[in-house]
């Protein structure tokens, strides 16, 4: 990375606190000097180093009751939270939690899961929903009025702002 004048480094994957040598790559690029992202579901924790842990815990909306007739709801909805893991990854390195927000129903769900870990909401980020430019237009500017009055951070789908629906970009 550093041939490539790289100064930061986002680690990713599906899952990368899952990958098998996620603790020695961390360890290496951080003694390259490289800063350092992980972005994680936060269902896992592993002793990495990073500058930054971003983690997307998922929603109750996320569970897969329709998809293959509910065969993973059962599991996402065991593994998709779990605090003590949470409160162990926001004590690596600085952090933000960013929720993808589909309802106004979400937010309590949120609200719960950041007074439980205690993360104040200058480290919650709130993403609507979505793949379609109006829709996420629509729900933007309810949510937008909502993380004012909350403190919490916006961000949008900027992917599918500038490219609409496709993928690979």
């Amino acid at each position: 990375m550093l041939g490539f004048g790289a100064a930061h480094v986002v680690v990713t994957g599906g899952e990368p606190l899952i990958a098998p040598d996620v603790v020695e790559l961390t360890a290496g690029l951080h003694e390259d000097g490289l800063h350092i992202t992980i972005e994680t579901a936060g269902t896992v924790a592993a002793p990495v180093v990073c500058d930054l842990m971003s983690i997307s815990p998922k929603l109750s909306n996320s569970t897969p009751f329709e998809r293959e007739g509910g065969r993973w709801a059962n599991m996402h909805e065991r593994l998709r939270y779990n605090p003590e893991v949470l409160r162990r990854l926001m004590s690596i390195s600085q952090y933000q939690l960013k929720f993808v927000v589909c309802s106004r129903t979400d937010l309590e769900e949120i609200e719960r899961i950041c007074s439980e870990v205690e993360a104040p909401p200058s480290n919650v980020i709130l993403m609507p929903e979505g793949v379609k430019s109006e829709s996420l237009a629509e729900k933007s500017l309810w949510l937008v009025d909502i993380c004012k009055a909350q403190g919490f951070r916006f961000s949008p789908r900027l992917h599918i702002e500038l490219w609409g629906e496709r993928r690979g970009v």
